[in-house]
Parts: structure tokens; C-alpha cells; sequence
């Protein structure tokens, strides 16, 4: 898609700004094209050839940023992916194309040293993008590849402590070529009717810096921002239609919006339309989970009542007071209780789910209780303290710190 909204001329003028539209979505921040030259040393290092999607982009543009959603299956989790940065030559941080190129080879070099096997010194897949070490994007450069001009989605695994979470590496193929790897970037909310909308802040305020600093028009500014925004997913028209249960990414984010604004009837539609209510939606938590984490009461207990089932140790996203006969639905189902949601419930200031679940655990966690209550406590006593040193930056503050510590000494 070249934008045939736009005219040559606007084309031109956003260029001058620093933005490029290829293949349906906005770059922002973009550098200027790949020279024939730094194309042909790429060139070198990979199998070849490069898929002409990528040597088009690069025409375009060597680098730049990105604002869209992605989420794409991994290992039964859905996983958020970062696509937020191209790669360009001459970054010296984790943009740099050329420093990725060569961790790459030395990844390549070692793994074939490990396995025993000949390497000619090439890469087969080419990273072009993503979000620092955390998230990669790669196509495949190899002309012996049957998945060759192929766009790969790379995430790194988090340490255990991150529930739900990806806890090794994982790669899938994201599309057949570079411009449908781009048809699949969109954003799950409106960034300018959304309060709630983080994806998109980052390109509107980049527009406000070019209109109100470098003379950005106003008038292009508002036509960029209306094109940016048809790659809003659309699952309320497929849901209307009757089709959102053959189009699981749409009803996985029509499911999180059930979840998160507590609406019960589309929860419902949802069902009646063959949606998998027990899916994974963020990681691997699913519509009980971002209920739970949302307070969204009336649709947990709609998940009960359709019979879906409950994630074990549920009750341990606990983050605020919760009805006592939810709590005690929930309690009925089996691997519910545990220490960890007793402490959850107690600093989450829900005195009354703490003791209910308290009374459903087993013996020998009851015994742990207060061994893990007063290592937690310890703990949070300890960031206070460091906190208050000015070496360590905490999510909940110092007032949120001595607020959790009240609330465990009041047990």
C-alpha cells in the first residue's frame, strides 16, 4: 500500500518530518534510506538474498520507530511483542543494525561449534527489529530456506518469579513476508478517545513536537493521525456479523475488553459465538485473571456460571477487596487456597477474603503462614528502608510500602 490518500507532495512534507508510510502503517523518527553500498555489506553477511520486502523498506527508510500493538501465539501463552524499533546503522545502542548483525554471527558461530557442525560464516535469518534484548524481529536470508523472505518473531523468557509470563526463550513465524508482518501491527485502542490507550501516545506527541517546533501543518498532522488510526482491530464488526468465534486474535482482545470494563452481556455474546472464554489473553492469563485484576466482579462470576474453568491459585492475582460469595465460589473449586493469596488479600486491604481462605488451606500450609508472613514483612521492610536511602525505586512509594507493612502487623 503506497497511501493513495496522500499526495506526492504530502508524502514529501512528511518525509521532511521525519515520517514514512510503508506498507499501511506509519514510521516515525525515520532515518533516510539504505545506500547501495551499507545494502550490499548486509548483503554479504547473510545466505541470501535478501526478500525484496526488506530492500523495498530500506528504500524507504533505514530505521525508525514504531507505535502499534502485536500479540501473536507462543508456547500457549499470548505474548505482547515490542516492535517498536528498525534497526539502523551508526546507533550505538540497541538500534544498531550492524552491532545486532554481529551478535547474531558470534550466536551463530557458537551453536554450530556445540553441535559440531560446519558454519560458513553466514546468518540465515537477518534481525531488522524489535525492543532492546527483549523482543526481536528477524526475516529469513537464506536461499536454501523453504521459509525464505519469512518474518520471525523472537521473545526472551522472564525468571519465574513473573507469573504467567513466558519463562523461556520462544520464536514463531509471524507472516509469510516483511509487508503482511506489517499488515499484522494495529492498535487495540483509539489513542485519541481512550483514556486507557497506551500504544499510540508515543507517535501523538511526536506530531505535537513537529507541528508546535519544526511547522508541521496542522492540517497533515490531523490527516497522518486519522490514517494512523485505520489500523485500529475492528472485532465489533465481526461480533455484529456473528464471526468473531473464527477470528481468535479479534475475540482475544474483545475478551480483555469484557474482562477489564466488567460487562458480563458481551461475555456472554462472546459464548454464544463459539469465543474460548478460557484462552489466554496476556501471557498466559486469561479472562479470569484480568477479571480478578480489574475488579470486574459481575464477569467472574459470569465465567463461573458458564462453567469455564478457573486457573489454579487463581485468588494469588487478588488486588483488592472481593465479594465474599465470589470468594467463596471460588474457594469450592479445587488447588484455590494458598498462602501466597492469604498475604495478597491481607495487603490488598481485604481482611475478610484472608480469612476465608486462610480456613481452606491445607494443614501444612497453615504452618507456613506465618514463617512466609514474616518473611514478606521483612521484605517490605527492607525496600522501606531503602527506599527512604534513595536506593531503590518501588512501584508502591513509601506511603504504599507503610501501608502493606500496617496491614500485615494488623494480622
Amino acid at each position: 500500500m503506497n497511501a493513495p490518500l496522500f499526495s506526492s507532495d504530502e508524502l514529501r512534507q512528511l518525509r521532511e518530518h521525519g515520517i514514512v508510510i510503508w506498507a499501511g502503517r506509519v514510521i516515525f523518527n525515520a532515518r533516510p534510506p539504505l545506500d547501495e553500498v551499507s545494502m550490499a555489506r548486509v548483503r554479504a553477511r547473510c545466505r541470501g538474498p535478501l526478500p525484496e520486502d526488506l530492500l523495498d523498506l530500506w528504500r524507504h527508510t533505514a530505521g525508525g520507530n514504531l507505535d502499534y500493538d502485536l500479540s501473536l501465539p507462543m508456547d500457549g501463552h499470548r505474548e505482547a511483542i515490542s516492535w517498536c524499533e528498525l534497526f539502523y546503522e551508526g546507533s550505538d545502542g540497541y538500534h544498531d543494525l550492524t552491532g545486532w548483525i554481529d551478535h547474531e554471527l558470534e550466536q551463530a558461530e557458537e551453536a554450530a561449534e556445540q553441535h559440531g557442525h560446519p558454519w560458513d560464516g553466514k546468518l540465515s535469518v537477518l534481525p531488522i527489529g524489535g525492543f532492546e534484548y527483549c523482543d526481536r524481529i528477524y526475516v529469513v536470508a537464506d536461499r536454501h530456506a523453504k521459509d525464505h523472505g519469512q518474518v520471525l518473531a523472537w521473545k526472551m523468557g522472564l525468571p519465574p518469579a513473573w507469573t504467567n509470563a513466558l519463562h523461556q526463550d520462544a520464536l514463531v513465524t509471524m507472516a509469510p513476508d516483511l509487508k503482511a508482518a506489517f499488515q499484522t501491527l494495529g492498535l487495540e485502542r483509539d489513542p485519541l478517545t481512550d483514556d486507557h490507550a497506551d500504544t499510540g501516545q508515543e507517535f501523538l506527541d511526536y506530531l505535537a513536537q513537529r507541528q508546535q517546533e519544526h511547522g508541521l501543518p496542522d492540517a497533515l498532522a490531523g490527516k497522518i493521525t486519522d490514517f494512523y488510526r485505520t489500523a485500529l482491530y475492528d472485532w465489533r464488526g465481526p461480533l455484529q456479523a456473528g464471526e468473531l468465534g473464527r477470528q481468535p486474535h479479534l475475540a482475544a482482545i474483545a475478551l480483555a475488553e469484557a474482562a477489564r470494563r466488567d460487562d458480563p452481556r458481551l461475555l456472554k455474546r462472546l459464548a454464544d459465538q463459539g469465543v474460548d472464554l478460557g484462552a489466554p489473553l496476556q501471557g498466559g492469563a486469561g479472562a479470569a485473571h484480568l477479571a480478578l485484576r480489574h475488579h470486574a466482579h459481575g464477569v467472574l462470576n459470569t465465567l463461573l456460571d458458564l462453567a469455564v474453568p478457573m486457573p489454579a491459585r487463581l485468588l494469588n492475582d487478588l488486588k483488592g477487596p472481593v465479594p465474599a460469595v465470589l470468594v467463596e465460589r471460588l474457594l469450592r473449586l479445587p488447588d484455590q487456597a494458598s498462602t501466597i493469596a492469604v498475604l495478597r488479600a491481607q495487603v490488598h486491604g481485604d481482611p475478610d477474603s484472608a480469612a476465608r481462605i486462610r480456613d481452606r488451606l491445607p494443614e501444612s500450609e497453615r504452618a507456613a503462614l506465618v514463617e512466609e508472613r514474616r518473611a514478606m514483612l521483612a521484605s517490605l521492610q527492607d525496600d522501606l528502608r531503602k527506599v527512604r536511602l534513595g536506593q531503590l525505586g518501588h512501584y508502591l512509594g513509601e506511603d504504599g510500602l507503610r501501608l502493606w507493612i500496617r496491614r500485615l502487623q494488623d494480622q
